[in-house]
């Protein structure tokens, strides 16, 4: 149950959160209830082969991030949420990091973890269901990584808000990434630099001599750096 629920929310917060939806979200209380809609019924959903009598944690997860997402857009009338890139890949950290922590109290209030052993736990979970482990870990080098890796760079390197609405790389970047773990995890680590080379010689002269040339170099080296720590990390289980 632990990690299909982290596995619920990479599906249901990124994976199935597409570009309208996610605009909708930010402006109406409307996109953000379907928005947890969705949530809710994926984390029920995957819930159901291991616990059918889980539903009401379940619901509680999906409850309580419809709320946390809805707070930005109340508050929002009383406080601008725009600002520089480090603002915003904060907020970003800090709302992701909420809504593990819920996850990780529902899961202890439910009995699937304990408080004072909890890293421990984890990694015996991770290790006791491997093939789930790389599950977990490819469904997030898809939207989570490419979302992630955009405030990362605009917020770090720019100093600027990301704006996804111009991103065209993120499918791309996915399979990269994907390709990339999958080779340091059969150990063809030397593979690596072949998997990013077309997209750098393809894509490369497009922004050459640009101001996103920097963002793109820190863009594809974010992105290996990510796909190699995945892969090594699922290696080791």
């Amino acid at each position: 149950m632990v990690i299909v629920m982290f596995l619920a929310h990479l599906v249901g917060d990124y994976v199935l959160q597409w570009d309208r939806l996610a605009r909708w979200k930010s402006r109406e209380v409307k996109g953000v209830l379907a928005h947890g809609l969705i949530v809710s019924m994926v984390t029920l959903l995957f819930s159901l082969p291991f616990d059918p009598n889980w539903w009401p944690w379940a619901l509680a997860i999906g409850l309580t991030h419809t709320a946390m997402d809805a707070l930005p857009l109340a508050l929002g009338k009383r406080i601008s949420f725009t600002g520089s890139g480090a603002a915003a890949l904060a907020r970003f950290l800090v709302d992701q990091s909420v809504h593990i922590a819920v996850i990780l109290a529902v899961l202890i209030a439910s009995g699937y973890l304990t408080a004072p052993t909890l890293a421990v736990e984890l990694l015996s979970e991770l290790r006791a269901s491997r093939w789930l482990a790389i599950t977990l870990g490819y469904a997030f080098l898809t939207m989570p990584a490419w979302i992630l890796v955009e405030f990362l760079v605009y917020g770090l390197v720019d100093g600027s808000a990301p704006d996804f609405s111009q991103a065209a790389n993120k499918y791309v970047s996915s399979l990269e990434r994907g390709l990339m773990t999958t080779c340091v995890l059969t150990g063809q680590m030397g593979l690596v630099p072949i998997v990013a080379l077309p997209r750098l010689v393809f894509e490369g002269p497009r922004v050459k001599g640009s101001r996103q040339a920097t963002l793109y170099v820190a863009e594809l080296l974010a992105s290996v750096a990510l796909a190699v720590a995945i892969g090594l990390a699922l290696r080791r289980l």
